[in-house]
């Protein structure tokens, strides 16, 4: 629930803490407040719908090669073919425009930049954003890659000799970087019909930067690393940050279901955000916007494998190692120079295989081809260390004249030769201990299907079946989509050896239905299908995004947009007020928790203010005030008893009194209470392990609590309770509802709404109808008594309809037509209305005042 202050006027239109600067280009939007459109906008989006927007692809580098020429001086420029950021347009359809922004890897000087600029957009669609290298070494290598990337890998930094502890100054040079690629996308973006799609770690609060600019920008977020588990996640200083940051987004990109669960536990114990499926379609509900979570593994580009494929260069390459090995069964591993690789645990694997193996002594041979180390650490250079150690130890222990167990290859090698050692291995490992998503086994398979002209360089014949074999480490994100490989836990070398010698020593059979089910799948599921599934999903997201209206809150990384319905708006006093006055008669309804007392509060009855604000609305004899509550009458009655003419109705309507000095009336719809000896135990069950939830007992409804449990585990539980009592309580006249944090069971026919009508068609009845009905409640029950008082069935015999002022607290799906944000808006409201009222006391049996509540 919002805060009043988080909604103010102040708020709304203050300026930043982090000193956005001006968009650099007029932004062609009528605005009629801060941050809501006016009909024209809305009315623009027929024309803007029928061109499909541009695709600006943003990421820290730009897929180029940059070089200058030490001669002439000029800057060359070319693509980068294996960049996935440019392998991704396969999925766009031709006529679509993609313009990348992104930083260079070399540095341009100030005077060069405006020219290097220029030829960039124009030669290649790309709009360079230029980082001085002081931040890029802050921003890159200090936050990124110091605090994130070990981070997400789940590498703490236990200690100042293990990793790096938390530096502030990093944290705002990653805020500084982020907000240079906002004014570059800013002055490429056409706002009304562009998509921007933001990719990896290292732009994560670009979201916000962004949505402050534009309300309504189509915006993607894609991670490619992996999302630690929240225990992980929260150590993070700036864990609030980064999150609200990507719920900026529209759409959110994972992997696999594990990071994204991962995610969304976060929000949800950080931010209190539960998800739910809306068909097919993870999604969260974020002030009154729906982000969509994605998941779905990038894929490779097909096309361009085959081709390096049929190089003659790749034929020779392979002619040349097939005949090196002589007959002998190849293991590859390809991996980065990187301590998260398991590199050394792939080695101690081969090693056992050896020692427990000595008939596959001479005859298998591990090739481990070694990438460049995207940095210089002292834990780089501890484990290239350990590496040599090992295959030193290995080779000196089992080499024999002319068998070496282990060849490391530690220096770039050609795309080609790359290729080659992936067409002849047996079996390709990838042991990495954690990796966000890794492309080798994908690659490894449609070297491994191979072309006609690599079957004729094999010497095999066209039809001859293809086989492949791969172990793959459970803790990498391609693991889930390969279920034809041997998963293995790389920190149980033991296992890994065991693995080994399963894949070398497989059936023919199986190795070929295992390449057939991953070969299936990878080709269907390449670099096209992925960004192009991700691009539908991503129109879909952003479909509603001018069926609302849009307020900017929030200061700094705590910016987010309000979304809310046309017809759905905050009930100002003004707008009430004049109704108020002006009726003869009027009925009010007010919930009690979370309604006039906080859903926070520890302190459960009412103040001395709610006491006397209740009593003026009841002491005017032109209003029948009831409050309505989950609660139990003892209690209601006790808090309220003050209140001389104000109605009552407990446990959403099983008990009713019109004021204090009448009796509680007994709703004749629950009679049989034998399905509290059924639902009971049942509760107790769960209550038992659900450590910090209990059991409330009422007359007539059980509650099962659990807002002092954990978050996720309680709700877990909730949605397990609520089946469960829905079998075992099928054949009874009870019905299970889940609340704010509670699992409820109550009679059939005792709701709020029943209250609503029974009290207006008393009303009716009695020649005293209303012409002004206010309702105000924050809870699920609550939406009977606005669809109650809503209902055109009790005033079809009015002569003009009554003014109904339906009112919800918070901001949220709801059948009210208004909303206020909290208990202080609520009880503000009330008080103006009471103060208008006049002070005379009535008859009590004029003077009917109902409360109601959800519990």
């Amino acid at each position: 629930m919002l805060s009043s202050s988080c909604l103010s006027l102040l708020e709304l239109s203050s300026t930043d803490m982090l000193d956005f600067p001006p968009t650099p280009r007029t932004v062609p939007r009528v605005m009629t407040a801060s941050g809501i459109f006016s009909d024209k906008d809305r009315d623009s989006e027929v024309s803007s719908s029928k061109c499909r927007g541009r695709k600006i692809i943003v990421a820290n580098f730009l897929p180029l090669h940059a070089k200058k020429d030490p001669d002439s001086g000029k800057w060359n420029f070319s693509f980068d073919e294996d960049s996935l950021l440019l392998q991704l347009k396969d999925g766009f359809s031709p006529d679509v425009d993609v313009i990348y922004v992104g930083s260079l890897k070399v540095d341009v000087d100030i005077r060069e930049q405006d020219e290097v600029s220029q030829k960039l957009l124009e030669e290649f669609n790309c709009a360079p954003t230029f980082i001085p290298s002081y931040l890029q070494k802050q921003f890159y290598h200090g936050f990124c890659k110091q605090h994130l990337w070990p981070l997400f890998h789940y590498m703490m930094p236990i200690s100042p000799y293990h990793g790096s502890r938390f530096d502030r100054h990093l944290w705002q040079a990653y805020l500084s970087a982020n907000k240079r690629f906002a004014d570059k996308v800013m002055e490429v973006i056409n706002l009304e019909e562009d998509y921007v799609w933001i990719h990896d770690y290292h732009l994560m609060v670009l979201p916000t930067f962004l949505r402050k600019r534009y309300s309504r920008i189509k915006l993607g977020f894609f991670l490619h690393s992996l999302f630690p588990s929240s225990e992980i996640y929260r150590t993070l200083p700036v864990r609030d940050e980064i999150l609200r940051a990507l719920l900026n987004a529209d759409l959110i990109g994972f992997h696999t279901f594990d990071y994204a669960r991962h995610f969304l536990s976060c929000c949800s114990r950080l931010l209190g955000l539960e998800y739910e499926s809306k068909r097919g379609y993870l999604t969260l509900e974020y002030f009154g916007r729906t982000i969509y979570i994605k998941i779905l593994p990038v894929g490779i580009h097909m096309g361009r494998l085959e081709s390096a494929l049929s190089q003659s260069q790749t034929s020779i390459k392979v002619k040349e190692i097939k005949e090196n090995l002589k007959g002998k069964k190849l293991i590859l591993g390809v991996d980065d120079m990187d301590i998260f690789k398991g590199i050394g645990l792939k080695l101690l694997a081969m090693e056992q295989l050896l020692n427990q193996h000595p008939d596959l002594r001479g005859n298998v041979v591990l090739v481990q081809i070694l990438n460049p180390a995207r940095s210089n650490g002292n834990d780089v250079q501890e484990a290239k260390r350990e590496t040599y150690e090992i295959t030193k130890r290995i080779n000196k222990v089992f080499s024999c004249p002319g068998y070496e167990p282990v060849i490391l290859i530690d220096h770039p090698i050609p795309p080609h030769e790359k290729i080659a050692y992936y067409v002849l291995a047996e079996c390709c490992i990838v042991n990495a201990l954690r990796d966000g998503m890794n492309l080798i086994p994908y690659e490894y398979i449609v070297c491994r299907q191979g072309t006609s002209k690599m079957d004729e360089v094999l010497e095999v014949s066209p039809n001859s079946p293809h086989t492949s074999t791969i172990v793959v480490s459970e803790f990498i994100g391609c693991s889930p989509s390969l279920s034809g490989a041997v998963r293995v836990n790389p920190w149980d070398f033991d296992a890994v050896a065991d693995a080994l010698y399963a894949a070398v020593t497989m059936p023919a059979l199986e190795k070929q239905l295992r390449h057939e089910k991953h070969y299936r799948y990878v080709s269907s599921h390449d670099v096209a299908y992925w960004a192009r599934s991700f691009l539908q999903d991503l129109e879909r997201a952003c479909r509603e995004h001018y069926s609302k209206r849009c307020w900017g809150i929030g200061f700094g990384l705590g910016f987010r947009i309000l979304s809310l319905s046309p017809s759905f708006r905050k009930l100002s006093i003004e707008h009430i007020g004049s109704a108020y006055r002006s009726a003869s008669r009027r009925a009010i309804f007010l919930d009690y928790d979370g309604t006039v007392v906080s859903e926070t509060s520890l302190v459960k009855s009412p103040s001395p203010e709610v006491i006397s604000i209740i009593n003026n609305l009841c002491m005017d004899s032109k209003n029948t005030v009831f409050i309505v509550s989950g609660r139990g009458k003892d209690s209601l009655g006790s808090w309220f008893n003050s209140c001389k003419n104000l109605g009552i109705a407990a446990e959403h309507g099983y008990y009713l009194r019109w004021n204090k000095d009448s009796d509680w009336e007994v709703s004749p719809l629950a009679e049989n209470f034998c399905w509290k000896r059924i639902a009971e135990p049942v509760m107790k069950l769960y209550t038992e392990a659900t450590d910090g939830s209990y059991i409330e007992t009422k007359d007539s409804a059980l509650v099962w609590h659990h807002q002092y449990a954990d978050p996720y585990f309680g709700s877990c539980q909730a949605m397990e309770l609520l089946d469960h009592l829905e079998n075992v309580l099928a054949n009874e006249p009870v019905v299970v509802k889940r609340g704010q944090q509670i699992v409820e069971v109550k009679p059939q026919g005792v709701t709020k709404g029943l209250v609503a009508e029974r009290v207006l068609s008393t009303m009716i009845n009695s020649n005293k109808a209303p012409d002004f009905v206010l309702c105000i409640g924050d809870d699920r029950s609550d939406e009977d008594m606005f669809e109650s008082i809503s209902s055109r069935s009790y005033s079809s015999s009015l002569a003009s309809p009554p003014k109904i002022f339906a009112c919800t607290v918070g901001q949220k799906p709801s059948k009210a037509k208004y909303y206020l944000d909290d208990t202080t808006d609520v009880l503000t409201l009330l008080q103006s209305l009471a103060t208008t009222s006049t002070r005379k006391p009535r008859p009590c049996f004029e003077t009917r005042v109902l409360f109601e509540d959800d519990v």
